[in-house]
This record gives structure tokens, sequence and C-alpha cells, in this order.
């Protein structure tokens, strides 16, 4: 009997693989340098199967900026720490009186 159409899932065949076959196991521990030719094939050490891909930061984009017009970013550089002072300023309060 087969399995009625509405009830497969699309994408089962091409979904990510957890369990790894001897030989992929083997030629990742190779590619690490953690198994040599003559080495037993049973018993082999875990292998991660799955890495994240690490998410890009902000802080690159602002570099590539400042690379292509240095003359720009100097006055802005300039100007926050300014900015910052002044803003502090009117932070500070004045002792209370009793």
């Amino acid at each position: 009997m087969t399995i009625h159409s509405s009830l497969k899932l699309s994408g089962a065949a091409g979904g990510h693989r957890n369990v790894w076959t001897r030989m992929e196991r083997i030629a990742a521990l190779k590619k690490a340098g953690r198994w040599k030719e003559g080495d037993r094939v049973e018993g082999l050490r875990k292998v991660r199967t799955s890495f994240k891909a690490k998410a890009k930061k902000k802080a690159a984009e602002p570099k590539a900026e400042a690379g292509a017009a240095p003359a720009a970013a100097a006055p802005a550089a300039a100007a926050a720490p300014a900015a910052k002072t002044a803003a502090a300023a009117p932070a500070a309060k004045a002792p209370a009186k009793k």
C-alpha cells in the first residue's frame, strides 16, 4: 500500500541529515586531521554534522564607508565627543535644598 499524496512531505528528501554514514565521518575526520589510513573504522569519534552560519555584524558596514571617505569621517568623530560632554552637563543636578 502506498502513502496518499496529501500526506507526503514535500521537502523530506532534501532536508538536513543529522546522521552521517561511516565514509562521510571518515572523510570529515581526515579533513580535520583526526583519522589516518590504517586506523580502525569501528568506534569512530563524534563528528558535528551542522554548523550555524554566524550573522554579519553591522560594524563591518561603517568600516567600509570610513575607508571610502576618511575626510568625512574625521569631522563626525570629532563632533561626537563634544556632543557627549554637552549632553552630560544638563544631566548634572544641583544639590537639593533642605
